[in-house]
Formats: structure tokens, sequence, C-alpha cells
């Protein structure tokens, strides 16, 4: 598809902020939605309106035949073994929560070792702080070099007997650098860890394939790629699943409810208790077949690319800017930019330029030890979809050169 084709899928990118056109570069917060999601939403609020796995009647055996063919699809669209492996939740910082409360309950012992990387989002962060302060587990940290890659040098090392999972991005939302998941991976299961990847990034710029990769858990949201807000995944290997209790107690996770004791239901109900999203979840039917068609058009990864290296060359080439993820080489990197600019302070960088209708993200990024990591308070980011265009790209440089003159009078 052409990107003009594109962008006429997506409505809100016509509209105007401050009489200027619209720039969406804040992609990695939020993605624009699909008409055909909204147009799909709406459908679901004025018919089959209704909870799901409970009541016989029409509108409820529609609504549950939504909900659950959407199960289908994300464990075709990241190959999961069986449908019984995929929870949904509200989102990623959801998903991720469950996994380490309930993986905790079930294998956590004092003294455990839980390793998280560098580059984490606070959402694979403090979960597991969370987790290890209650278990009496130990919290180690694997380490970015420099350029913001993981010290994959050193992991083999920082395994022993008491590690138990590896909580890991597959791609950092500060970074924009691809994680070796696949390597990590072998690596952790060579020592007997688990591993669960923040896949928030990842899902959109190529997915995954979770049997290839053998990830034990892997988390995303639906909002970062197309669908409505307030959805999200858990895939989670169906032996660790069932060993673990439930996250939340309530309708629909339960067998038997007894005064004497409760039984549960089995996977993904188990962990699915109460009213889900019901207009939601179901949206990420046509997001994630519009995510298949553009992770596999040629046309769009090659004008992908072409940002990629444009953008990378003008930032990276600039005396006064900092770059942060630099890639050993393009295929490496998605089209994600951080920096700050030399005697510039990010957030006066992010105001000028949103009055010239350019939409960035400014500040910590949810990854405060990663700015501790690199010495800033925060930063600028430019995070670009398949419906963004090379002409944007350069009115953004063209911009982002205008503000910085500006603010240094």
């Amino acid at each position: 598809m052409k990107v003009d084709e594109i962008r006429q899928l997506f409505p809100a990118l016509s509209q105007e902020v401050y009489g200027k056109k619209l720039v969406y570069f804040d992609n990695a917060a939020t993605s624009q939605r699909l008409a055909a999601v909204i147009e799909y939403q709406d459908r679901l609020a004025f018919g089959p309106n209704a909870n799901i796995h409970r009541a016989v009647h029409k509108l409820a055996i529609d609504a549950t035949r939504e909900y659950e063919e959407t199960r289908d699809a994300v464990r075709d669209f990241i190959n999961a073994p069986s449908r019984e492996e995929i929870i949904f939740t509200s989102g990623t910082t959801h998903s991720i929560n469950l996994a380490a409360n309930c993986f905790g309950d079930a294998f956590i012992n004092p003294g455990d070792e839980v390793i998280v990387s560098e580059s984490e989002h606070h959402s694979n962060i403090v979960p597991w702080q969370i987790m290890c302060n209650r278990r009496g587990a130990v919290l180690r940290v694997l380490p970015v070099d420099d350029e913001g890659h993981i010290r994959l040098d050193i992991l083999e090392g920082m395994l022993s007997e008491r590690s138990k999972i590896l909580a890991i991005t597959q791609i950092s939302n500060v970074l924009g650098l691809k994680n070796p998941i696949n390597e990590i991976v072998r690596i952790c299961h060579a020592k007997g860890c688990k591993v669960l990847v923040d896949g928030a990034q990842g899902v959109v710029h190529g997915g995954i394939d979770v049997q290839r990769t053998g990830c034990d858990f892997y988390a995303f949201s639906g909002h970062k790629i197309y669908s409505a807000t307030g959805v999200g995944v858990l895939f989670g290997k169906k032996e660790l699943l069932e060993k673990m209790p439930p996250y939340m107690g309530g309708g629909e996770m339960i067998d038997h409810v007894r005064f004497s004791g409760t039984t549960y239901a089995p996977l993904p109900e188990k962990f699915e208790a109460g009213t889900q999203n019901l207009l939601a979840v179901p949206t990420l039917k046509p997001a994630l077949g519009f995510a298949s068609m553009v992770n596999t058009d040629a046309e769009v990864k090659k004008q992908q690319r072409e940002i990629i290296d444009y953008l990378l060359d003008k930032l990276g080439s600039a005396s006064d800017v900092r770059l942060f993820g630099v890639p050993r080489g393009t295929e490496e990197k998605i089209p994600l930019f951080s920096f700050c600019v030399d005697g510039v302070h990010h957030e006066d960088l992010a105001l000028i330029l949103d009055k010239m209708g350019i939409a960035l993200r400014s500040g910590q990024m949810c990854a405060e030890p990663l700015m501790d990591r690199f010495g800033v308070t925060g930063m600028l980011r430019a995070s670009i979809a398949p419906y963004n265009t090379m002409e944007e790209a350069e009115y953004f440089i063209k911009c982002l050169d205008r503000a910085k003159k500006m603010l240094r009078g």
C-alpha cells in the first residue's frame, strides 16, 4: 500500500492543531485508531452489547462469539500453541502485573532472583519490585552499554540456580533498538530461567512468533497497535499458567464457589475475573489484520526504512544533538528516536514543536532508571508509524532546527 492510502484509513490524521496540519509522531505512546476499529466498536455498542459467557439469549451469544473469535485472532497473530494461553487484560501494565504476581506466588521463594534490564519501562520494573519485596526475592539488573545495547556478554554469568525469571523488553520505548530476544531466551532456558517479554513496542514493529522465540510470557497492549484503548494480552505457556494461582477473584474465573472453598475455572477464564472490556477486545481483530498487512507489505517496509535512514542521518550528524539508542546496523532500529539538544530543555522544544503541529513525547518516558543511566532528566522522542510520511519527517527536522534557534535567541 502507498502511504496516502494508509492515511485514509485513520480519520484523526486529517485534523489540524493550532492551525497547522497534524504531524503525529507520538505513536510509541499510543497509535491512532483505524476507521475500521472505530466503526467496529460502534457496531458492537449498538448491536451485540451484552455480557459474555453467561446468558443464553442471542445478544449474549453474539457478544461471546465476537470476544472469543478475537482470542483466536491473537493466537494466530503471535503463533501461540493454543487459545487457552491467551489472556485478555486491560493493557501491558495489567498483563505484567498479573504475570509477576501469580508467577511469584507459584514459583518464587526467599532468596530467589528476578532479573530485569536497565532499559525497561516502569511497568516492567515496579511489578517485579513489588513481588520481590513480598516474596523475599532479589531483583538484579542487566545493564545496557553506552549505545543502549543489552549487555548480552554478561547475561550468562548473571544467571544462577536461584534465577527464576528474566523480564525484558522486546524493543525499548526509549532506545528503539531490537533486543536479541531469541538469544536471550536460549541463554536463560539453558540455565533453567524463564523469560517474560514486554512486547508493547515489539508487537507493532514486526511482531513475534512465541513458539519460535520460546518465551514463557509475552505481554502487549491494543492501543499501540491501532485498536481501542483498555485492552491488552498476556500470553503464557499453559504448563506455567496452570500452576499459577488466579490474579483476581470474582465472576467467570470460578468453577464452584462454596463457603468451605472455591475451585477455579480452566484456562483462560481462570485469569479473566469479572466483566471484560466487551467493546474494546474485539477491535483487536481489525487492528491485528491491518498490522499483519503492513508488516509484510514491501512498499510500507521500504518507506519506513527510508524514514529511519533519513532521521538517523539528520539527528545523528547534528553536532548539538545527543541521540540515544544508536544501532550497529539500520535493521536493528525501529522508527523511534529519543534525543537531547545541547543547551535546550526537552519540554521547551516539545511545546514549541506542538505549536508547529508536531506531536512528540518529552520527559522520562516512564523509564527513569534509563534516564539516570545516561545522566539526563528527560528526552524528546519522535516515534513513527506506517501512516507517517517522509514529508512529515523533513518538516519535523526543519521545525526542530527552527525551534532550537528560537530558544537560543
